[in-house]
């Protein structure tokens, strides 16, 4: 994982902007907590600044684009926390569960482990986000890997010892290109750095890349896509698979 985001996470902080609406759903499932570990913190978004905070992230690229008013990130992975059992009261993983590779499962425990009060993980449900128009008709291979690398939501809460799964539509307007925000925005398909912010068209090769790029241009440019799915420019906001789990 580390080396991996040590090459497609250059230039993260700019595209991967926080969200203030999830940012609040994670406030809120973190409850009082007040001291917090953030496993695969990476730049440091929806960290919270208004708690103790211990960061976790393997990836030098990452760690240096944290903020000054972050914490400095421990280097460790999320299968074997630097940390005591109950240390802390709650635990956090942003989008970053499906990069744990063969220690998913690990990782997650872990998080339960050294947490006393809430655990909470944002992921997709990779049946959910398969369906969006760029994985189901352009991207296929991101959605056939994501079916691979995403455990089901469920399975992340029976990992933790039980949970509830809330459904987090993403905004039309949210500042944070992850991919399942392109749902409204073909054109940011053809802006290679909004592109090599998201793990799923960073880990595909140059020959997908260009085949959706060209496909997408010829459809924008036809009017093609607009025929089919121009009716989610007017959306506010969409289920592009985007999920949160909580154990409290």
């Amino acid at each position: 994982m580390s080396l991996r985001y040590d090459h497609i996470g250059q230039g993260y902080a700019l595209s991967r902007r926080e969200d203030p609406r999830i940012a609040a759903r994670i406030a809120r499932a973190l409850g009082d907590a007040r001291t917090v570990v953030n496993v695969g913190a990476g730049a440091g978004s929806y960290e919270p600044t208004a708690r103790h905070v211990i960061a976790i992230e393997p990836s030098d690229v990452m760690a240096a684009q944290r903020p000054p008013d972050h914490v400095p990130a421990i280097r460790a992975f999320a299968a074997a926390l630097p940390l005591r059992d109950r240390s802390v009261d709650a635990a956090m993983a942003i989008l970053t569960v499906h990069h744990w590779d063969d220690e998913r499962e690990a990782g997650v425990r872990e998080l339960r482990r050294v947490a006393r009060g809430p655990v909470v993980v944002l992921t997709y449900d990779a049946e959910v986000s398969g369906r969006m128009w760029l994985m189901a008709e352009y991207l296929t291979e991101v959605a056939e890997l994501d079916r691979r690398i995403f455990p089901p939501p469920e399975t992340i809460a029976q990992w933790l010892g039980g949970g509830r799964v809330e459904t987090v539509p993403i905004a039309a307007d949210t500042p944070d290109r992850m991919l399942g925000a392109f749902w409204a925005h073909p054109e940011w398909v053809l802006d290679a750095d909004a592109r090599n912010a998201t793990s799923g068209f960073a880990r595909q090769s140059s020959e997908v890349v260009e085949r959706v790029v060209a496909t997408l241009t010829a459809d924008l440019d036809s009017g093609g896509w607009d025929a089919k799915h121009g009716h989610l420019r007017q959306l506010a906001e969409y289920d592009a698979g985007l999920r949160l789990v909580v154990a409290d």
